[in-house]
C-alpha cells in the first residue's frame, strides 16, 4: 500500500491484512517524518514499525484539530475511528485500518497509508459509474459525512476504492456533502439494502457500544436512524435544500 515499501533485507514486511494492520497501529513506534501542509487540522505522516512489521501511517493528534463551529472540539479523532468502525461492519472496507492511541503528541487518529493509483484520472474517476463510489455513498449517508472531496477519494491500483478525512461525520443535523450525487434519487442496490438490514442490528449490539466511546447518544442514534431512513426508502438520498449538497474546494 506504500509508496516505500518495508524493506526485506532488514527484515521487515508489510502487514499481511487488515486486522495485521491495526495491530500494528495500536501497538508500533510511530516514527514521524513530515507534515501534510494543505490538511485543515494538523497531520503528520511517518511510519510505524513492530517487530518484523513495518508499514506508512497518517497521525492527526487531536491537540492539532482546529476548532469548528458545529461539531464539539477534540472530536474528530473519535470520528474518524468511528467512520473506521462502520466501514468494517459493513464489509466494505472503505476506511483504511484507522486506531485511536498515543502518539507523539498525546492521543490522535492513526491510519495506515493507502497509495493512489497514479495512472487514475481522480476528475474523470469520481463521476464514473464505480461499484466502489457507489457503496462510498451509501457509506457516506450513514455516517453523514460532510465532506467527501474528490482528494478524499482514492482508487488504487487493484480497483479497490478507499475514502480518508471523516473527521466532520456524525452530526446529528443533515449535512451530507458530496461529489457523488450521481445516483441521488435512484433505488439502492439490493447488496446495499442487504448490508444496511445488517448495519441496523449491528448498531444496535457490539458496534453501537463501541461507537458510544466515541459519539454522544443522540449522535449514535442518528445514525440508526439515517440507517432506518435508507431502508425505509429504498433510495440514495437526494441534496438538502438547507445545506450546501458539494463541498468546496472540491478536490
Amino acid at each position: 500500500m506504500s509508496e516505500r515499501p518495508a524493506d526485506p533485507a532488514a527484515g521487515l514486511r508489510p502487514p499481511a491484512d487488515d486486522a495485521e494492520a491495526r495491530a500494528l497501529l495500536l501497538e508500533g513506534e510511530i516514527d514521524l517524518e513530515g507534515r501534510m501542509l494543505d490538511a485543515s487540522n494538523v497531520t503528520l505522516v511517518g511510519y510505524v514499525r513492530n517487530g518484523e512489521l513495518e508499514a506508512e501511517c497518517v497521525y492527526k493528534p487531536v491537540a492539532g484539530e482546529r476548532p469548528l463551529w458545529d461539531f464539539p472540539d477534540g472530536t474528530l479523532a473519535g470520528r474518524e475511528v468511528s467512520a473506521a468502525l462502520i466501514s468494517d461492519a459493513t464489509g466494505w472496507r472503505i476506511v483504511p485500518p484507522t486506531v485511536l492511541r498515543d502518539g507523539p503528541f498525546g492521543p490522535g487518529m492513526v491510519q495506515l497509508w493507502v497509495d493512489g493509483d497514479p495512472d487514475v484520472d481522480l476528475a474523470a474517476f469520481v463521476r464514473s459509474d464505480d461499484p466502489g463510489l457507489r457503496r462510498m455513498a451509501v457509506f457516506d449517508a450513514v455516517v453523514n459525512n460532510a465532506d467527501r472531496k474528490g482528494g478524499h477519494i482514492i482508487p488504487t491500483s487493484d480497483g479497490h476504492v478507499y475514502g480518508v478525512d471523516h473527521g466532520i461525520c456524525f452530526s446529528v443535523d443533515p449535512k451530507l456533502r458530496t461529489l457523488l450525487w450521481r445516483w441521488a434519487g435512484q433505488r439502492l442496490p439490493a447488496e446495499a439494502v442487504e448490508v444496511l438490514e445488517k448495519l441496523t442490528g449491528d448498531l444496535m449490539g457490539d458496534l453501537g457500544d463501541q461507537l458510544h466511546e466515541h459519539l454522544t447518544r443522540r449522535e449514535v442514534r442518528r445514525t440508526q436512524q439515517r440507517v432506518a431512513e435508507l431502508l425505509r426508502t429504498g433510495r440514495h438520498p437526494q441534496p438538502n435544500g438547507d445545506w450546501p449538497a458539494l463541498p468546496w474546494p472540491p478536490f
